[in-house]
């Protein structure tokens, strides 16, 4: 089942004078608990097409279906409340609130939907031990290390059980360790919790985590690249490693 479909998406932007075509007629799937990584060089569209099908930017022209609604049809507040339940996003940099504790900052989107966070405690003591820091819960982002922070990030994105969770270069910020732990953690909750995922990312090694990689180049898809689940890491490493030269040439 799908719980992405976007057709035909252009988005344009006027910088001064100039119109950017960012999107040229992208069709982009993505199905349930599917994990696909988008690369490309700087200023291909990816960040452009993660925004788009994730509600926060509206396309010039096309279609987004999430979560089997078209978003075209909905008005904004009704997109906020849909994006609120059915999108977990995960970013570069951790957007944790400094006064609150782990905790408090994974269940926050809970609160903030008016839900009753003791239903959601079973989860919240799972996220806490999938991500490792069940022992540092009351600690604040200011005790935690930035890997740490970002996983709190990851577990705060997993809360509400999203339809699927957007990481915009969630290892970007992050030493090559840590970004491998990250990386491991989003697989883990592709396999354990079944969750759909699509990262972008500029690192080869993060991308090699994928199910599949999808590469954009001035606006479109140039190809999508499908691995097979018994695929070895370093393969899937050289293969995205050699499209990326290509793309770059």
């Amino acid at each position: 089942m799908a719980v992405l479909v976007a057709k035909e998406l252009r988005k344009q932007y006027i910088m001064g004078k100039t119109q950017v075509q960012a999107l040229d007629g992208v069709d982009f799937l993505v199905e349930e608990a599917e994990f696909v990584a988008i690369m490309g060089p700087s200023g291909s569209g990816k960040s452009t097409l993660l925004h788009l099908v994730g509600g926060l930017d509206k396309p010039s022209e096309g279609e987004i279906t999430l979560a089997g609604k078209a978003l075209s049809l909905l008005k904004d507040k009704q997109i906020t409340l849909l994006r609120r339940r059915n999108v977990g996003f995960v970013f570069q940099f951790f957007n944790l609130l400094p006064t609150l504790t782990a905790e408090e900052n994974i269940i926050l989107p809970i609160l903030i939907d008016g839900k009753s966070p003791k239903k959601y405690q079973e989860r919240l003591d799972h996220l806490l031990e999938l991500i490792g820091l069940k022992d540092r819960r009351r600690h604040r982002p200011e005790q935690l290390s930035g890997g740490e922070q970002q996983r709190v990030a990851l577990a705060r994105a997993l809360i509400t059980e999203p339809a699927i969770l957007l990481a915009d270069e969630p290892t970007g910020n992050l030493d090559t360790k840590t970004g491998t732990l990250i990386m491991d953690l989003l697989r883990r909750s592709c396999d354990e919790l079944g969750q759909t995922i699509i990262v972008v990312t500029h690192d080869p090694r993060a991308a090699s985590f994928a199910d599949r990689v999808v590469f954009l180049r001035d606006g479109n898809i140039v190809e999508d690249m499908q691995f097979e689940t018994d695929t070895p890491a370093p393969n899937r490493l050289r293969l995205i490693i050699e499209e990326m030269e290509k793309l770059e040439a």
